[in-house]
């Protein structure tokens, strides 16, 4: 069976604006899946015709997951356990929330997020497993 990928917002936004992974992403070996969370903050930050040509392109050849009913109760339930050890402001855990989700996605259907942003995705391992990639 062929492993599942999901890239983390941070890895398409890279690539996207300074190519950074432009070797690397096609060379990937599996099957890539688009999380809906991914694609929303995407659009949300999309500024061109081209990134948004772009995110049509993604949506229509990779199949996108979406979290389920159980994966948005576990998140709150991770945030408010990361806000407990933490200390984090209500701010800070908003930001994170999105992680959260595309972690518990990947790891109800057995994917890997490859992501660069290593600080956040470490952080949310401490508080459920998931295979996870740093760029």
């Amino acid at each position: 069976m062929s492993e599942i990928l999901i890239f983390d917002t941070s890895v398409l936004v890279d690539d996207l604006r300074t190519g950074r992974h432009q070797q690397r992403i096609p060379s990937i070996s599996g099957l890539i899946r688009t999380s809906a969370v991914v694609l929303a903050e995407l659009w949300r930050g999309a500024s061109n015709s081209a990134e948004r040509r772009f995110l049509r392109t993604l949506e229509r050849n990779h199949p996108v997951l979406t979290p389920t009913k159980q994966n948005w109760l576990d998140s709150g339930q991770v945030l408010a356990k990361i806000r407990t050890d933490m200390g984090f402001t209500p701010e800070k855990l908003r930001s994170l929330h999105f992680d959260v989700l595309i972690a518990l996605t990947a790891r109800s259907c057995g994917a890997r997020v490859v992501t660069s942003n290593a600080g956040d995705f470490f952080l949310i391992q401490r508080y459920r497993k998931f295979e996870l990639e740093i760029w």
